[in-house]
């Protein structure tokens, strides 16, 4: 009885959500100090501040698909949605010639306006979450390359655009070297989305829809509107990403996006947040974003080609799903 009783509490510990950040940080942490030991340079402030900047957008974007995923849903077009609110922001700032500030709240309403329209199609249409995103993907992919025309946008007229994600209001910690604002949004968007999550009533209806969503139909719970919100709310981070991306690049590219959404669902699922829905953290999806960005960084500095940091990526990502099927087998 005692043996059982100890295995009982042993699988609560091994299962439980602090358990789950800790191997999250644990294994970030090991990467962190291996690349450390095998390249000198990597360790560096200058080297760590890139780690950080690499990290803002697709720490974004992957903070409004694990809303999504909490859902028990997914969405493959929060890459191709960031691009085309990058794309408008561009058009407003530069081809309209209006105030930062409108293109700035223009890019962000263009992507809560794309997530909108995913979470409709979802909800009232009864389209799979996969297609439906699919094919929200192309179409935001398509109008990207529409709007500008083929061609990027320039901010070069705009120099205070460029401020919004590489300015710094920190100011530099050690000399010459600042925390990019791009850094600083993130945490503060990963802050902001915690709470959110954990402390009120939209959280508690994101998880119980990924829980049981008919249960929850049952309980009274509008779950279509709900979940049409859950989209928007993932809509409304791309858009944010899309202006940070503009500004880090001082354009707009109706090119780039393509890959984003899979760097940021791959962030989400390392993090600890499970595909079948209903369980999920912030905190899990920004260290699973830092263990991309760092382990991208560091096979850059060993002169891994690219192809070979997708397949580690890609080995990172299935063993993640894998843990999360034996520790719900385990409960």
């Amino acid at each position: 009885m005692m043996e059982q009783t100890q295995t009982s509490i042993a699988k609560k510990i091994f299962t439980s959500d602090a358990a789950r950040k800790l191997m999250s940080f644990g294994a970030l942490l090991l990467i962190f100090v291996g690349f450390s030991i095998v390249s000198p340079n990597f360790s560096k402030f200058s080297n760590i501040v890139g780690i950080l900047l690499a990290t803002s957008v697709n720490g974004i974007l992957a903070l409004g698909a694990t809303f999504v995923i909490i859902t028990g849903g997914i969405d493959l077009s929060v890459g191709t949605m960031m691009t085309v609110s990058a794309v408008m922001a561009g058009v407003i700032v530069t081809f309209w010639g209006l105030p930062i500030w409108l293109g700035v709240l223009g890019g962000i309403l263009t992507g809560v306006f794309a997530g909108f329209i995913n979470g409709v199609v979802i909800s009232r249409m009864k389209i799979p979450p996969f297609i439906a995103t699919l094919g929200m993907l192309y179409i935001t992919k398509g109008l990207s390359l529409i709007i500008s025309d083929v061609s990027p946008i320039y901010f070069n007229d705009t120099p205070a655009f460029r401020q919004i994600a590489m300015g710094s209001v920190v100011g530099e910690i050690i000399p010459g070297f600042a925390i990019p604002n791009a850094v600083m949004i993130l945490f503060l968007l990963a802050i902001i989305a915690h709470v959110v999550l954990t402390k009120t009533l939209f959280g508690r209806y994101t998880f119980a829809i990924g829980s049981n969503e008919e249960a929850a139909r049952l309980s009274g719970v509008n779950v279509a509107m709900w979940k049409t919100r859950v989209y928007a709310i993932c809509g409304m981070f791309s858009g944010m990403a899309g202006v940070i991306i503009a500004s880090r690049l001082n354009s707009a590219q109706p090119a780039l996006g393509a890959g984003y959404e899979l760097d940021a669902i791959a962030a989400v699922v390392i993090g600890g947040t499970s595909l079948s829905g209903g369980e999920g953290t912030i905190l899990g999806t920004v260290i699973g974003a830092f263990v991309i960005s760092v382990l991208a960084n560091g096979l850059r500095m060993m002169s891994v080609p690219q192809e070979w940091q997708m397949v580690v990526t890609g080995m990172i990502v299935i063993f993640a799903v894998f843990a999360d099927i034996l520790r719900r087998q385990s409960k």
